[in-house]
C-alpha cells in the first residue's frame, strides 16, 4: 500500500482535470493503455479514468469542436505524479518495451520526469518526486531546474520479477502546468485570487506556484502562446481543472484571466 504523496497534503492541491475531445474513445483508450488508468463511469458523452477509485480526468465528447490551437491559452500538459521511483522505473521499462513514443525526458532535481502527447495534442507528464527532505530552497524559490534523466541509473530501481501493473493506486495529478500569454499576470492571478505561492519563476515566461511548500501544484507559462487573448471555448483541449481544498465548504469556480475554468471544491 502505498502513502500519500506529500503534494496531496498541503492545504490545496490539484484534484481532477477536464478535457474536451473530438474523439473521446480514442483518447481514453490512451490513457487506459499507456498510463494504465481504470474506467470509472461512461456517459453518453464523457468517460471519467482514475486511479484505485479515485478519479483523475473526465474527457466529455464535442464533435464540433476545433482542434486545440498550441499557440493559445489552455494546456500545456497533465503531470501524472506516481507514488515511487520505483514506479516509474517500472512505466519506464513498459514504455521502453512497448515502444510507446516520448517526446522528452529530464531530471528536474526536485523531480524525475518524461513527457508524451495524448492523440489530441494534449502534453503529458508521467513523474516521481525526489524526497522532498532534499529539495533546496533559496528563500522562498525551490531550486529547480532541466538535466538529463539518468534513464539506466532509473531502471537499476527495478527488481527481474518487477512489472508495469497499470497506473498504482495512489497515483494522482500532482500537478498542470498551463499555456498562458503573460506569465507575470498568470503569477497575479494565482497569487491573489487562489492564495497560491510563487515557488519559482524563470525570466518572466514561466511561473510554478503551489500552496504548503510543494514543488508546484500549477505552472503557466507562455513560450508558445506569448501575447494569447482569452480562450475560444469551441476548441479542444483543457475544459477545466478541479482543486481540492482543505478550507473550502463548497464548489466554486473561477475564470483566471484567459477564460480557463479553476473549479475548488473541498476535499474530501
Amino acid at each position: 500500500m502505498h502513502g500519500i504523496s506529500f503534494a496531496m497534503t498541503t492545504p490545496t492541491r490539484v484534484s481532477r482535470i477536464g478535457l474536451k475531445a473530438r474523439d473521446t474513445a480514442t483518447v481514453a483508450e490512451y490513457y487506459k493503455k499507456i498510463l494504465g488508468l481504470v474506467e470509472l463511469s461512461r456517459g453518453p458523452n464523457v468517460v471519467v479514468l482514475g486511479a484505485g477509485q479515485r478519479p483523475l480526468m473526465e474527457i466529455a465528447q464535442s464533435n464540433s469542436a476545433k482542434e486545440d490551437d498550441p499557440r493559445s491559452a489552455g494546456l500545456y500538459h497533465t503531470a501524472f505524479l506516481l507514488p515511487s521511483r520505483a514506479d516509474l522505473a517500472r512505466w519506464t521499462r513498459f514504455a521502453i518495451d512497448e515502444r510507446i513514443p516520448v517526446v522528452g525526458s529530464a531530471d528536474h532535481f526536485v523531480s524525475e520526469a518524461i513527457y508524451l502527447t495524448d492523440p489530441e495534442g494534449n502534453g503529458v507528464e508521467i513523474y516521481a518526486d525526489r524526497p522532498r527532505e532534499g529539495w533546496r530552497w533559496n528563500g522562498r524559490f525551490v531550486n529547480m531546474g532541466t538535466e538529463q534523466l539518468d534513464v539506466p541509473g532509473l531502471l537499476g530501481e527495478l527488481k527481474p520479477d518487477d512489472a508495469w501493473k497499470g497506473a498504482p493506486d495512489g497515483s494522482v495529478i500532482g500537478h498542470v502546468h498551463l499555456r498562458v500569454g503573460d506569465a507575470g499576470a498568470a503569477e497575479e492571478w494565482w497569487n491573489g485570487e487562489m492564495g497560491f505561492d510563487t515557488v519559482q519563476s524563470l525570466g518572466g515566461s514561466a511561473v510554478f506556484l503551489s500552496t504548503g511548500g510543494y514543488h508546484h501544484h500549477i505552472g503557466a507559462n507562455s513560450w508558445q502562446s506569448r501575447g494569447a487573448g482569452p480562450r475560444d471555448d469551441q476548441r479542444t483541449g483543457l475544459a477545466w481543472v478541479e482543486l481540492e481544498s482543505e478550507t473550502a465548504t463548497a464548489e466554486t469556480e473561477k475564470h483566471d484571466p484567459w477564460g480557463t475554468a479553476i473549479r475548488t471544491v473541498p476535499a474530501a
